[in-house]
């Protein structure tokens, strides 16, 4: 990782000086990583005091302010979600995004994605209240409902799963199990809307880590929010969520991230989960700064399409060695969503089954 960017990164996240005077040359190359792995408002909380050059300020602010005002949008939207399911007598719970940016020293720092929301009921009750309520359709996954995006613009995942959990199935029964209970419990939030406990959050945001950086890529954004997890969990809470990693088969992602974490953002020892794993930690961070934001800038990703399938073969095989029933499982998970939905791809002559109607 370059070294200034960790200088600025550590100032934005703890608080930590920057010391080292930064050449606009040097400026440019910390914003060209920041936008790659979704750090731009965040980083901006430091480089807005810095003498940046004219063109790359006025660059960079313009995107920090639209961060902000994408949060303040995204806070309305899961606050209006919140009181719609609640009139109809549903449990909900913002998870993950807007959860996660209240933690944040500026909370409207943290650039946006969609909104995940989970609401009670199950799928088949879920989808219902969706269809017959609301008049709402969307593509309908493993564990939620990819809605069209709202008339503002902001794409919704209606959550009737906590997760999408692991690959490997024996593993993730048994998470599932644990997540289905634990989100029972919520709070509501100054931002008038619902989130779960810390200790649903720490399991439920290492498997999303684990799995999409086994599966395609992981980024920087995703270790951030796990470190202000970390921070705002009391010793309890983490002793608790310790216990289960082996159980819930997150060890080896759970000692990769802890690596990291101390290695950018120099995590205390009594805040991990466990032991740091060098070898999957250097390798995870390896894959963060060359993949970007969820692995779009790997190099893979700028290939033709077969040549992208094909890479992501090589990968899922040298991967093995980080988790091999993860990995073998997420293999035999990515041939039946093939064969199983080949009669829609046929029918709507598409590779792409997002924008589908079902």
């Amino acid at each position: 990782m370059n070294e200034l960017f960790r200088e600025v990164l550590l100032q934005a996240m703890t608080g930590q000086t920057c010391a080292a005077e930064l050449t606009a040359e040097e400026w440019a190359a910390v914003y060209s990583v920041a936008c790659q792995q979704s750090l731009v408002g965040v980083l901006w909380t430091v480089a807005k005091d810095k003498p940046l050059p004219l063109e790359l300020a006025m660059q960079w602010v313009s995107e920090a302010e639209t961060i902000r005002g994408l949060n303040v949008l995204l806070n309305q939207e899961a606050a209006r979600l919140t009181r719609l399911f609640a009139e109809q007598g549903r449990r909900t719970a913002i998870l993950k995004g807007q959860a996660n940016a209240r933690l944040y020293p500026d909370p409207l720092s943290r650039q946006p994605g969609d909104i995940d929301i989970w609401v009670e009921g199950g799928r088949e009750s879920v989808l219902q209240l969706l269809s017959s309520s609301f008049n709402l359709e969307g593509l309908v996954s493993y564990h939620h409902v990819h809605l069209p995006p709202t008339k503002d613009g902001v794409d919704v995942e209606v959550h009737f799963r906590p997760s999408s959990g692991n690959f490997n199935p024996v593993t993730n029964r048994r998470l599932q199990r644990w997540l289905e209970q634990e989100i029972l419990t919520t709070k509501m939030t100054e931002q008038n809307f619902s989130v779960p406990t810390t200790r649903f959050a720490l399991v439920m945001q290492l498997s999303h880590i684990q799995r999409h950086f086994l599966a395609g890529g992981i980024g920087l954004r995703q270790i951030c929010d796990y470190y202000l997890l970390l921070k705002s969990a009391t010793n309890e809470e983490r002793r608790e969520v310790s216990a289960l990693l082996s159980s819930f088969g997150l060890q080896h992602g759970a000692g990769a991230l802890m690596w990291v974490l101390r290695d950018v953002l120099h995590l205390d020892k009594g805040l991990m989960l466990c032991q740091p794993d060098s070898f999957r930690g250097e390798w995870m961070l390896r894959e963060v700064m060359a993949g970007g934001n969820f692995g779009h800038y790997a190099k893979r990703q700028q290939q033709g399409l077969w040549r992208q399938f094909f890479a992501s073969k090589r990968r899922r095989l040298h991967i093995m060695r980080f988790d091999f029933w993860e990995v073998f499982w997420c293999e035999v998970n990515f041939w039946k969503t093939i064969v199983h939905t080949l009669p829609t791809r046929i029918k709507y002559r598409t590779l792409s089954l997002r924008n589908i109607p079902r």
